[in-house]
């Protein structure tokens, strides 16, 4: 069976960040026993690497690549804002690397990274942490099936920007 919309996709994968220099470095893999599974073809993805996945059937290997204008975006050094300490006091000073979730005015998900606490503020990076990096993933392929129903009503409609 091929990889198609609405089908439950499960995916071992090995991602590396491919540096300026050509090398890779490591960011994550699945676990032997626990591949990514996930419903295809609804926007839960990014556009690319779903199109890299369609039409493999079980068992399929492939490498690909995603640019960072695919996947997460280019960096915006200006996407940067200080959050007042107040909003702290009841769940303590996150620490620095921190991801915080956020919600921006028209009510999308974000999350922030904590680069600095200070007396009077918490300020954090709004990039994807991905963002800027070219992506690197080895992927094999570990089943695809057709959704349930039920597995079609209660799935989220993805914002591919905010989703790996």
């Amino acid at each position: 069976m091929t990889v198609e919309k609405n089908h439950i996709v499960s995916v071992h994968y090995t991602l590396n960040a491919i540096e300026e220099n050509g090398q890779q470095t490591f960011i994550e893999k699945t676990e032997a026993d626990l591949p990514f599974t996930f419903l295809y073809g609804v926007g839960m993805m990014l556009p690319k690497f779903e199109k890299e996945l369609e039409g493999m059937i079980a068992g399929d290997k492939k490498s690909f690549t995603i640019k960072p204008e695919e996947g997460y975006g280019i960096r915006n050094e200006e996407a940067k804002t200080q959050l007042p300490i107040a909003m702290f006091e009841q769940s303590g000073l996150p620490p620095i690397g921190a991801i915080l979730p956020l919600q921006d005015p028209e009510g999308n998900q974000i999350n922030a990274m904590v680069m600095e606490v200070t007396a009077e503020t918490v300020n954090v990076d709004l990039n994807h942490p991905m963002a800027g990096q070219t992506l690197n993933f080895d992927i094999e392929l570990d089943f695809t099936r057709p959704a349930t129903e039920e597995e079609l009503s209660t799935a989220p409609i993805g914002n591919s920007s905010q989703q790996q």
